[in-house]
């Protein structure tokens, strides 16, 4: 029996996804109904053109995984990866599953935080300051125990991907994780995309 989804998104994104397009809806919308002339047509075509796009980077992203299958949802592709084709999971300044058949798939709904890394490594170094400070006191009788460890301090979407090598790990080789990499388009997006920008090009073009 398959287990339910485990589901990955951006806060981040999706916030920064929202605000942007809240700020394209007000000015769009204003657009149509207080521009005059050609200003509504050229409002409705960038709308057309745009939304998809902010929709697709930053609301859409998102990667689902189970004991059989990861499913990575990303701005224009839909790839459905059963484990036993995951030959590995990394880590650099991108994460990405690599298939047995050595394609990569990036997982944008994990982005690599540098910022989080680095606040993660300073807690580390903090911490280690604070055990040896505690140990010390410690010999001196009367003083407090060293906290007991809680392992290194680990950023956000590294703590996911350590989450999806353990799926990995743990399924790969499970006969339900077999089968094939399928890729899916995003045709959904790719259709108002192209169709607002043929709209806004022949707008432009007839002047």
């Amino acid at each position: 029996m398959t287990t339910k989804d485990r589901i990955y998104r951006s806060p981040a994104g999706i916030a920064g996804g929202a605000l942007l397009l809240a700020i394209v809806l007000w000015l769009g919308i204003d657009a149509l109904v207080q521009g005059e002339d050609r200003t509504p047509w050229l409002a409705l075509a960038s709308m057309i053109l745009t939304v998809p796009l902010i929709v697709a980077f930053t609301v859409r992203p998102a990667v689902y995984a189970n004991d059989d299958r990861l499913r990575i949802r990303n701005p224009f592709r839909v790839i459905v990866l059963p484990w036993g084709q995951a030959a590995s999971l990394r880590s650099g300044y991108s994460n990405e599953v690599v298939a047995e058949s050595g394609d990569r798939f990036q997982l944008w709904a994990v982005p690599v935080s540098l910022r989080a890394r680095k606040r993660a490594a300073r807690k580390d170094a903090r911490a280690e300051r604070g055990g040896g400070a505690g140990l010390r006191l410690g010999f001196g009788g009367g003083g407090a125990a060293p906290a007991p460890d809680a392992g290194p301090a680990r950023a956000e979407t590294d703590k996911i991907m350590d989450d999806l090598r353990e799926f990995m790990e743990a399924r790969r080789t499970a006969e339900s994780a077999q089968g094939e990499v399928t890729v899916r388009w995003a045709y959904e997006i790719f259709a108002p995309v192209v169709a607002g920008a043929v709209l806004l090009v022949i707008l432009i073009a007839i002047g």
